[in-house]
């Protein structure tokens, strides 16, 4: 028996920034409806405004009314809203904001009811999440809000490097005050549980990297590897989970450093993400994901773009990935299920017979 597809849901994203674009760019490309069905939660209309205005024909698209109904070889297309809205390529409109959160919004039900095998976000502005009465900082927040998920950690991921970070969305002037060292050994712990479970290293081998320039230069640069850094690194060997550290971000990534290591911690948002993507630019196809939670979640590591919006120029490689790596989580953990839970399993069967 044939096994089904992956079911891949997609948010619209910001409508007058690149997504709609990047949808009809990847999905034009018949090729990677042998690897999901997608299912988009947007608007038909919205779609074939654009494809009239980028001129692409050959997408296969087509109206359903829920995951069910949806077809193979075809992008599938949920209507989340009937209005009709003016759509202003590259030109920033917080009146599109709740059509964007209404995408997300019935994405996420559906991932939340099982409906769903993964969800790819398309990006948006941050003034989205602001129309909820809790006023969310970002889709990381939102999402494990909704999905009633206590862990999540944002894992920037491409094929040479993958970067976690202690901290997100918080100003630069709060960072230190909030590092500690459990937060830095849950932080890890998540990593080395992702590395594991969703990208198949048994043994990850782990980077931490330091707060301060130079690593705090023995105390003169700042006191946190001293005090939180170093004995949290203690702890997690206590606890044998191999990491090392804390090193100075700019040699370790200057140096190429982080390519002996399964995965990387930075303690703060731009320590992380500037020389990833600088790393994943060289190369292409950087993804973000929301890793500690029960669902698997992936996105463009880049934002709406409304510089190149419409104009045709706009490159998927970042949102191609997100599909194709949302895909290999769900099948890496199934497979990490299968070896942890099946009895007839080789590993099983050489120890039965060792007691036999």
């Amino acid at each position: 028996m044939q096994k089904r597809k992956i079911k891949i849901g997609l948010t619209a994203g910001d409508i007058n920034g690149i997504a709609t674009e990047l949808i009809i760019k990847t999905f034009s490309d018949k090729r990677i409806f042998n690897y999901c069905t997608p299912i988009l939660y947007s608007s038909p209309s919205v779609l074939a405004y654009y494809k009239k205005v980028l001129k692409i024909e050959q997408l296969n698209f087509q109206a359903i009314a829920d995951t069910d109904n949806a077809k193979d070889k075809a992008l599938n297309v949920i209507r989340v809203w009937s209005e009709e809205i003016s759509i202003s390529m590259g030109k920033r409109d917080k009146g599109l904001d709740r059509f964007s959160l209404k995408s997300i919004e019935n994405a996420v039900a559906d991932l939340k009811a099982k409906k769903l095998d993964a969800l790819v976000t398309l990006p948006v502005s941050k003034s989205v999440f602001q129309l909820t009465d809790e006023k969310f900082s970002g889709h990381t927040e939102f999402l494990c809000d909704r999905l009633e998920q206590k862990n999540n950690l944002m894992i920037m991921v491409n094929d040479h490097l993958k970067v976690a970070l202690t901290t997100i969305h918080i100003p630069i002037h709060k960072v230190a005050e909030s590092i500690n060292q459990a937060l830095i050994v849950d932080k890890a712990k998540l990593l080395h549980q992702s590395l594991k479970y969703d990208f198949g290293i048994e043994k990850p081998k782990l980077a931490i990297l330091a707060l301060n320039p130079h690593a705090g230069d023995d105390g003169l640069i700042g006191n946190e590897e001293i005090e939180i850094i170093k004995p949290a690194i203690s702890q997690l060997n206590d606890e044998k989970i191999l990491c090392f550290g804390p090193f100075p971000a700019d040699g370790f990534f200057g140096s190429g450093n982080y390519l002996k290591f399964d995965g990387t911690l930075a303690m703060y948002h731009d320590q992380g993400l500037a020389p990833f993507k600088l790393v994943a630019g060289s190369i292409g196809g950087g993804v973000n994901y929301t890793a500690g939670m029960d669902y698997v979640r992936t996105s463009p590591d880049h934002g709406p773009a409304y510089d190149v919006a419409g104009k045709g120029v706009s490159k998927i490689d970042s949102f191609r990935e997100a599909i194709f790596k949302a895909k290999d989580i769900v099948l890496a953990r199934r497979a990490f299920d299968e070896r942890h839970t099946n009895p007839l399993k080789k590993e099983n069967l050489k120890e039965a017979s060792i007691r036999e």
